[in-house]
């Protein structure tokens, strides 16, 4: 799959996400899949790994509150009305595009950026002396993770969903940050 825009691509697509948004995400991505193969075995690396993952949290969510339009939670965070008029549609198959992120995955990006910051938080806490050896603090942490691996999973089948759906290639989308201007039925909102 070639993920460099052409020159005549470039005419069709247009910058959504911006470099940041995508290297976080990706970042997201690498730590969750690297602390989930450290988790037993390999401890040494696993809490680097952790403090990587949480100082990208606080970037990501100071980025959404700072960022460029699409970065911004403003932009693709929706209330709980329009969120359930959108799951409706999208089970029906008539969900519309959205250009940024539609409002069920506006959603599952908060819902993720929050298991991860519990998962850093009580990783963390769990090497402090204070709450060293606690199994409650190690037994949260576990259950975030697994709470954050069933997220991603349902994430990943959000994305190919809507890829299928609207005929976009969102992995792609994510790489080189372009997407297919709107079109009449997109939304496009601020």
């Amino acid at each position: 799959m070639n993920t460099v825009p052409s020159r005549a691509d470039e005419g069709r697509t247009r910058r959504v996400w911006d470099p940041l948004v995508r290297v976080l995400h990706w970042t997201f991505v690498a730590g969750v899949a690297a602390a989930w193969v450290t988790s037993e075995e390999g401890r040494a690396l696993h809490e680097p790994i952790g403090y990587v993952v949480a100082a990208a949290v606080a970037l990501r969510l100071a980025w959404g509150l700072i960022g460029p339009r699409y970065a911004r939670f403003a932009q693709f965070v929706r209330g709980p009305g329009t969120t359930l008029a959108y799951a409706g549609a999208a089970l029906s198959g008539r969900a519309p595009r959205y250009v940024g992120h539609n409002p069920l995955g506006g959603w599952m990006i908060l819902a993720l950026l929050a298991l991860l910051a519990i998962t850093a938080a009580t990783g963390w806490g769990m090497t402090t002396e204070a709450f060293f050896g606690d199994e409650w603090l190690e037994e949260l942490h576990e259950g975030a993770a697994t709470g954050l691996l069933g997220l991603v999973l349902l994430h990943v089948a959000g994305v190919v969903w809507s890829s299928l759906q609207h005929g976009e290639n969102l992995v792609r989308a994510m790489i080189d940050g372009r997407k297919r201007p709107p079109a009449a039925g997109d939304v496009d909102a601020a």
